[in-house]
């Protein structure tokens, strides 16, 4: 049965599936569609890396030895990019004007490669002012999204002008760990009120993400989690779909 299918019967799970490894109708030119489709999973992900590994605990970034600390523990560090406060531009790290280890610039250099396959402008201009669509934050969702094979964690360390902006890759499965129902519907209200998204993208790429089996029928996606089914009304405004209601059936 085709994951996309509109059949009543509940579809056969497939797991835990990449939107990005599948022939989903997804525009990879667009950012809003790209954002959407990394910004679901990111926001789980990134409450979790905090909670079981940065846990509140000091950072310090050695790029000679290629290590990102928190704490006593130390993880391979890979160099996104940087955000400037004098210039409020973001610069990507694969400009690399400080002669980095090739080493650790390797996910900003994938990002790049994506960037110019899809003709994403915003992943292939090496710096571009910042705006409360183009930010640390959300440049780094898409570069661990797209070029972190599912296995990165970004953080964004402040400096006197600006931050870098660095991701590590964390091998405890918990920090990427599926979520129920309950924390799912959560993270979707939040997500919808605080980010310009295309929310059937951003509903479906997360519930593959976390191998949540569903089907969308016209204008509905009814996803089947254990012991209950959740249902999500969606409506087209300005040629991007909204969510108007989530309810359990």
């Amino acid at each position: 049965m085709s994951l996309f299918s509109k059949n009543k019967q509940v579809p056969r799970s497939r797991g835990r599936v990449d939107i990005f490894d599948i022939d989903y109708p997804l525009d990879r030119s667009r950012w809003l569609d790209v954002f959407s489709a990394c910004a679901g999973r990111s926001i789980i992900v990134q409450e979790a890396f905090a909670e079981l590994i940065v846990q509140d605990r000091d950072w310090f970034v050695d790029f000679d030895a290629q290590t990102l600390s928190f704490g006593n523990d130390a993880y391979p560090v890979q160099f996104i990019g940087s955000e400037s406060s004098i210039s409020s531009t973001w610069m990507w790290g694969w400009n690399n004007i400080n002669r980095f280890d090739e080493n650790i610039t390797g996910l900003a250099n994938r990002v790049k490669e994506l960037g110019e396959k899809w003709g994403l402008q915003a992943l292939m201009t090496k710096q571009f002012g910042l705006n409360e669509t183009f930010n640390a934050h959300s440049l780094a969702m898409v570069a661990t999204g797209i070029a972190g094979g599912g296995k990165y964690c970004y953080y964004i360390g402040p400096h006197d002008n600006g931050a870098a902006v660095m991701a590590v890759p964390v091998s405890d499965e918990r920090v990427f760990a599926p979520v129920d129902i309950a924390v799912f519907v959560n993270r979707v209200m939040r997500a919808i009120q605080q980010f310009d998204l295309d929310h059937r993208i951003f509903a479906e790429s997360l519930l593959l993400w976390n191998g949540t089996p569903f089907e969308r029928d016209g204008n509905k996606i009814v996803a089947y989690f254990p012991q209950q089914r959740l249902m999500l009304k969606l409506e087209n405004a300005g040629g991007y779909d909204r969510i108007t209601n989530i309810k359990t059936i």
